[in-house]
């Protein structure tokens, strides 16, 4: 459905993008954060299933500062290289790729971000520090929990799973507790319960998960 298509940050960095367009009018335009794995097919098949709902979805390719193209597995290897490649991306130029790609998702009008992994947290910084934005969708955004003091300029619907081992349940409920005009659930998952190709995948909590989203954007987006 999708093809990849290349933007320009306020930096002049070159950077890729996926870019999935609906069938009729965009309801939206949708920001989908990569995990630590790239835009690997998974990332393009979230992408093409909110343009399927009819939203305007550009996924960026955040590691492209570092490494261009990066499609990877879910293999001890590959999470051990995608951990690399994350310990490079520093804050404020991730952010600017991420205006990149919401100057591009604006043309279907307003403007959410959803994030995955990495990109949960991605998505929850950039709800404080990216103007343009009308919605913030985090799942399992790792260190999320340790940014309890960015304050987001737009509501925010963050999705986390009780049994996650990288995002305590505790710091969960005290970011909740720091922020409670946004919403948060916990669902009874692993962490990565949305992604159908790892191991973690939790079918009821992925479907419910996206319910709620797509009633989020709806109501904020379009």
């Amino acid at each position: 459905m999708g093809k990849m298509i290349e933007l320009t940050a306020p930096d002049g960095h070159k950077l890729g993008a996926y870019r999935a367009d609906p069938s009729g009018k965009p309801r939206g335009g949708i920001v989908v954060i990569q995990e630590i794995f790239g835009v690997n097919s998974h990332i393009k098949s979230v992408a093409d299933g909110y343009a399927k709902d009819g939203y305007l979805a550009i996924a960026p390719a955040l590691f492209d500062r570092a490494q261009r193209n990066v499609d990877l597995g879910y293999s001890p290897d590959d999470i051990a290289k995608g951990r690399e490649l994350r310990a490079k991306m520093a804050n404020d130029t991730v952010v600017k790729d991420v205006e990149a790609a919401v100057k591009a998702a604006a043309e279907g009008g307003k403007v959410a971000i959803v994030g995955y992994c990495w990109g949960g947290y991605v998505a929850w910084i950039s709800a404080a520090r990216v103007a343009g934005l009308a919605a913030s969708v985090p799942y399992y955004g790792g260190g999320v929990h340790e940014a309890i003091g960015e304050q987001p300029k737009c509501p925010a619907m963050l999705h986390f799973g009780e049994r996650d081992h990288m995002i305590p349940l505790e710091g969960v409920k005290k970011l909740a507790a720091a922020h409670p005009q946004q919403i948060v659930h916990i669902y009874p998952a692993d962490h990565g319960f949305n992604c159908d190709q790892r191991a973690s995948y939790d079918a009821p909590s992925a479907k419910l998960a996206r319910e709620r989203t797509l009633a989020f954007l709806k109501q904020h987006v379009g």
